[in-house]
């Protein structure tokens, strides 16, 4: 090795000598730019490019700004682009390229587009890098209508031929969406074009079919990888395809795909093992994901935030928060730093378990940590305060959110008018939905359903009215849930002719009712002493298939045992009873 190289590469490549700066030959060590993993040596050498007369060539600008972009610098990256410019270098549209990815990965694509301007300004020729990475920006904002009409643009107006990054970068924007059949008509298009599929075309569809619950599909697709376009699946296809199915509960399947993978030399990674720690969390089977964690830690492969992320919320889930808590103190321990979805599993686990006060200090502790609390951060505490009564806090942390820059989305709002109007606060709750105005969530069924059915519970049956009639005035379909809380809320004001003429409505408008709306409208009867068609819906039940609740049978029960009903009634009861009920000391006096 000689003196430049060794000098160029000490210490690993972290030590880059100003005397090697100055007297290098540029032209003949192309390669340092590889060698380079500190940003501040990278900024070095550029400033010491810059000072040298004549400049050097621009292909070595170029090689350092992709260096520094490899290492996903990408701000510094456009800083060096504006001094390159300023230096009156003459910039390709390769040079182009990389300011135009800096830009779209840092979400201003906006600016990218500026920069295409600049292109056609300059006379320089955009090329398929320069599409494709704004193509990539559309889709990290997920513009993925605009993407798709840039994607048509540059085919009919024939800009460039796309590759087949273009097509991966349409694709994994369409799989993003669920929009998988049009994502496989791109598939078909780009058999047509001749542009030969890669595994990331097959696996990004893969994927997005076994997100969807979509098993047949993606294993008919990975048959046409394999046998007809002779593309071997990856770690990435297995670990999709085995998450798919562990979601599905399909694990004897996913045990057999993990031994293909196995058998075909293919070693599960850490998000395989994590996939596996996620589906067993899922089904509450922390035990069971505590062991793939143990044999992923015998094989090498240490367990990331993810894992742990998993591992806590499956805890949280089933509510041992003293587990989760031991979970997220060695986590830290290991040196793993805990992100907002760590502490939003806490955080729901808290609330879940009406320990408020241990929410607000685990809330309070995200600050001071740095992390910024979002949207589902504020949606589990505002749920969790609302809960326990605390109705003064929630509205605080509410004006909070909307002062952090936290946009309440259709959940928030939902969370908020339930959480009212389950305090009794039904005017507040009526106040904030005149407030939303002509907004779709102001257009939105489960909105007008936790308002009538607040309305309904608390005495209000005339506002209830009202919002069932302004529903249906916006051409908006009330569901059997919005029936059904209708229907109770006549009941409970005694005005069974109502909750009957609605109930027979149900069946007409195409919305027949469900157990639930029987179960609604024979407590009504039965709460007010009217029993004339008491059997009649009870045989009804019997036809539909459909069961009683507890509650139902328990009034039932009382009124056949006051003799206000006939004995002859339980004879229904074995069809109607889940035989849960059936084996309730509580409900089995009666026999």
């Amino acid at each position: 090795m000689n003196l430049k190289n060794y000098l160029l590469i000490k210490f690993g490549g972290n030590f880059i000598t100003k005397s090697f700066l100055l007297h290098s030959n540029f032209s003949t060590n192309r390669s340092m730019f590889h060698k380079i993993t500190n940003l501040n040596h990278a900024l070095n050498l550029f400033d010491e490019m810059s000072q040298r007369r004549p400049l050097p060539s621009v292909v070595l600008f170029n090689q350092l700004l992709t260096t520094v972009t490899k290492m996903k610098h990408f701000s510094t990256s456009l800083h060096l682009f504006n001094q390159m410019c300023s230096l009156g270098l003459p910039v390709s549209n390769y040079t182009m390229s990389i300011a135009i990815k800096c830009c779209c990965q840092l979400y201003r694509t906006k600016d990218g587009f500026a920069l295409l301007g600049c292109c056609f300004r300059r006379a320089i020729a955009p090329n398929v890098y320069i599409f494709n990475a704004l193509l990539d920006g559309l889709v990290l904002e997920d513009r993925i209508l605009e993407a798709e009409m840039l994607f048509k643009k540059l085919i009919k107006q024939k800009l460039c031929e796309p590759d087949v990054v273009t097509y991966n970068t349409m694709i994994k924007g369409l799989c993003k969406f669920s929009n998988n059949v049009t994502a496989l008509a791109l598939l078909r298009l780009m058999e047509q074009k001749n542009c030969k599929p890669s595994i990331v075309t097959y696996g990004t569809i893969i994927d997005s079919l076994c997100k969807d619950k979509l098993m047949d599909d993606a294993f008919k697709l990975l048959n046409e990888m394999v046998y007809d376009k002779r593309i071997l699946p990856d770690v990435i296809t297995y670990t999709s395809l085995i998450r798919g199915l562990c979601n599905m509960g399909r694990w004897d399947e996913a045990s057999k795909m993990l031994k293909e993978m196995e058998d075909e030399n293919i070693s599960p990674n850490v998000k395989t093992f994590t996939a596996l720690v996620d589906a067993f969390c899922k089904e509450g089977k922390v035990k069971e994901a505590e062991a793939v964690i143990n044999i992923m830690i015998e094989r090498g492969e240490f367990p990331d935030i993810v894992t742990y992320n998993s591992l806590i919320d499956g805890y949280c889930l089933r509510g041992e928060m003293i587990k989760a808590r031991e979970i997220f103190d060695s986590m830290t321990l290991r040196g793993l730093i805990p992100n907002v979805v760590t502490y939003n599993s806490l955080l729901n686990g808290y609330c879940k378990n009406l320990n408020i006060e241990k929410a607000m200090q685990m809330f309070r502790e995200m600050a001071g940590k740095g992390l910024q609390p979002d949207v589902v951060t504020y949606n589990t505490m505002l749920q969790g305060l609302f809960q326990v009564g605390r109705c003064v806090d929630a509205r605080k942390l509410f004006d909070e959110m909307h002062a952090q820059g936290q946009i309440p989305d259709q959940c928030t709002y939902g969370i908020v008018l339930e959480g009212l109007c389950n305090n009794r606060q039904v005017e507040d709750a009526l106040s904030l939905f005149h407030l939303m105005g002509d907004s779709k969530l102001n257009s939105d069924i489960v909105v007008y359903n936790i308002l009538i059915d607040g309305a309904g519970k608390y005495g209000r049956v005339n506002t209830a009215r009202v919002l069932f009639q302004g529903l249906i005035d916006k051409g908006l379909q009330p569901n059997v849930r919005t029936y059904t809380v209708m229907i109770s809320g006549f009941c409970q004001e005694g005005l069974l002719g109502e909750a009957k003429l609605l109930f027979l409505k149900m069946d007409e408008s195409g919305c027949p009712p469900n157990d639930v709306t029987y179960c609604v409208l024979l407590q009504g009867y039965l709460k007010n002493q009217h029993y004339d068609d008491v059997v009649m819906l009870l045989q009804e039940m019997d036809d539909r298939g459909y069961t009683l609740d507890a509650s139902t049978l328990s009034l039932l029960i009382d009124q056949i045992a006051t003799g206000s009903l006939d004995w002859s009634m339980l004879k229904l009861f074995g069809k109607l009873v889940p035989k849960e009920l059936l084996n309730d000391p509580s409900l089995c006096d009666w026999e």
